[in-house]
């Protein structure tokens, strides 16, 4: 009788794991789908798009490169430059003041600290349109959207991140005991110093993987720099440039141009997630599990 129970037990996990995979199976099929037909529109004419969806590649991979680098209107070196440099500050802002944040609110005792947590939780329940109203008004008030200024509002708001702030908690509640930071102070460490060479190397791994998303969240987005860019010719990103390029006049729009360069702007984030993929499988569940 046991015999039977448990061989039915094993069919049913094995069954429920057959399932698990197809479905998580269907799911990465769909999502490298679209990554496979933008890499095949990339190399197939303006023409050869317009006629319709192929498995096939084409022969235009080195016309499109060509026609894309060599269209003056296409600042593709800048966009790619001004993309790494406000994606790459963005998150490193993040995950610093995110992580400060987060030690603060953890080790200290004060007055009105549940509420200062509660109050950026609910901050992170505010969708991105609706702040973005103030910030664009403020930066608009402000001259902030114009030349080098409109980087202020692109960078300086990532200092306030409520989710990384929130993960970063969490992780710091499962692998930093408060013995730790007592012993250090009864040592004679400053706070300063605490927080540098202790806290920081123990949320190595928290801040490796919030860098990266934070990483491809700045390198991605498109709302907030659409808003405050208006009128600068100083500076450009990636998602801007094919914005602008998808919204050109009907008799010089070419497509395959359009994917190349949607190609070029996806093969840092692709090699990002290649390199770093067990990284981030391993920062998910970081703080999964207390103690």
């Amino acid at each position: 009788m046991n015999d039977a129970i448990s061989i039915k037990s094993i069919l049913f996990l094995q069954t429920k794991r057959v399932i698990a995979y197809f479905v998580l199976g269907l799911l990465a099929l769909l999502c490298l789908f679209s990554i496979y037909i933008l890499i095949i529109n990339s190399t197939r004419s303006h023409y050869e798009i317009q006629q319709g969806f192929s498995f096939l590649p084409g022969n235009s991979f080195i016309d499109n490169a060509k026609n894309l680098f060599n269209d003056s209107n296409i600042k593709l070196t800048k966009g790619l430059f001004w993309s790494l440099f406000i994606a790459g500050a963005s998150a490193t802002l993040t995950v610093f003041f995110s992580a400060a944040t987060a030690y603060g609110i953890h080790m200290y005792n004060f007055r009105f600290k549940n509420f200062a947590f509660l109050f950026i939780l609910l901050v992170m329940m505010v969708p991105t349109q609706i702040s973005a109203l103030g910030l664009v008004q403020m930066c608009f008030d402000a001259g902030l959207t114009s030349g080098y200024s409109a980087l202020i509002p692109l960078i300086v708001p990532s200092i306030a991140s409520p989710v990384v702030f929130f993960y970063m908690k969490q992780y710091l509640e499962s692998v930093l005991p408060n013995e730790m930071i007592e012993s250090s102070r009864v040592d004679g460490a400053g706070e300063i110093r605490i927080f540098f060479q202790m806290v920081l190397p123990i949320l190595k791994q928290a801040i490796d993987i919030q860098f990266i998303f934070s990483f491809v969240g700045s390198w991605n987005n498109y709302f907030i720099p659409a808003l405050i860019m208006q009128g600068s010719n100083k500076i450009t990103i990636l998602p801007i440039i094919i914005s602008n390029l998808k919204a050109s006049d009907p008799s010089t729009f070419d497509m395959g141009k359009v994917y190349m360069i949607m190609l070029i702007a996806v093969v840092p984030l692709l090699i990002v997630y290649l390199i770093f993929s067990k990284l981030i499988i391993r920062g998910l569940t970081a703080g999964a599990v207390k103690g």
